[in-house]
């Protein structure tokens, strides 16, 4: 294969319009397959050809849900949904104690509940923030998983609020400035974490989404929202703290939100439940995740809520 017949990431960011983190991303989650040549990652003509046919008949969801949920035999595979680093690590961890086999999808919050209700999924992530209560996650499982018995833990808590640009030009410090500056919104797609904030936060400040500029325009994850702030699509986002220390520009925390997981309180489910916690709850992977910095783990291997 010649290198003539490759991309960087670089040009592949430019061909396809979009910042170089969506790439590195969509190489994350498999997206879009690479090889390296020394230090440097290329991608096949070949296979980013593929990745757009894929994507034009809207075949090509990150992980194959309905194909990779069926359980191989001894039930050696299973599927953890959402999109923060520490599922990478408890994935490893999982990996480490059981035979299970943990495959990675990174749907939103609202998307990956989903998944799991359609059995397309062992565990999902959420942090979906109820502007009625207050309270995070629980609220919205009570009234999803009606019919059935599950287990809500928690993983960390963090500091979720906006990208603006570096040195805040507009001065965006609150909600309520969406009712008095005009600025330009970059969204989150429906049913993510960081979308279910925003769109709760308007309703509780009595701002209609309408008069906002740019609150259609939404985006897969944190990095691409950060990404287009940094770029000057827009002038704010929403998101968490951490992606912001990894692009240019700068965060203002609004809220502390809850990260958990949920699991259904099943038979087959027993043992993994008591893994998680052990894991959640050991000393070594407390430590692991500390050391990602950014995240409070005041509350981590917490029962949050448990159906009887």
């Amino acid at each position: 294969m010649s290198q003539e017949q490759s991309y960087t990431i670089e040009e592949v960011a430019q061909l396809l319009k979009v910042s170089k983190l969506t790439i590195y991303d969509l190489v994350k989650k498999e997206d879009l397959p690479v090889f390296r040549v020394g230090r440097q990652m290329r991608v096949d003509r070949a296979d980013l050809q593929a990745y757009i046919q894929k994507r034009k008949t809207g075949t090509a969801p990150s992980v194959p849900l309905t194909t990779a949920a069926t359980p191989t035999k001894n039930n050696q595979r299973m599927i953890i949904s959402g999109q923060d680093l520490v599922l990478d690590l408890l994935a490893k961890y999982i990996e480490r104690r059981q035979s299970n086999k943990v495959l990675r999808s990174h749907e939103g919050s609202f998307n990956g509940v989903m998944a799991m209700y359609n059995g397309e999924c062992d565990m999902a992530s959420l942090h979906m923030f109820d502007g009625d209560t207050g309270d995070y996650n629980t609220p919205y499982l009570k009234k999803i998983f009606v019919s059935h018995a599950f287990i809500l833990i928690n993983v960390v808590s963090r500091r979720a609020g906006f990208y603006v640009q570096q040195g805040n030009p507009l001065e965006i410090k609150s909600f309520e400035d969406f009712k008095t500056k005009s600025f330009t919104l970059i969204n989150r797609e429906k049913g993510s974490g960081a979308r279910t904030l925003l769109d709760e936060q308007l309703r509780i400040h009595h701002i209609a989404p309408s008069t906002i500029k740019g609150y259609h325009n939404e985006e897969m994850s944190h990095l691409d929202v950060a990404s287009a702030v940094a770029n000057g699509y827009a002038d704010v986002g929403i998101g968490i703290e951490k992606t912001a220390k990894l692009i240019h520009v700068d965060f203002i925390p609004v809220v502390k939100e809850r990260y958990d997981i949920v699991l259904f309180k099943t038979p087959e489910n027993q043992q993994l439940i008591e893994t998680v916690k052990e894991i959640l709850n050991a000393p070594d992977f407390q430590s692991e995740v500390a050391a990602l910095g950014d995240y409070d783990l005041s509350q981590m291997g917490q029962v949050m809520y448990e159906t009887l």
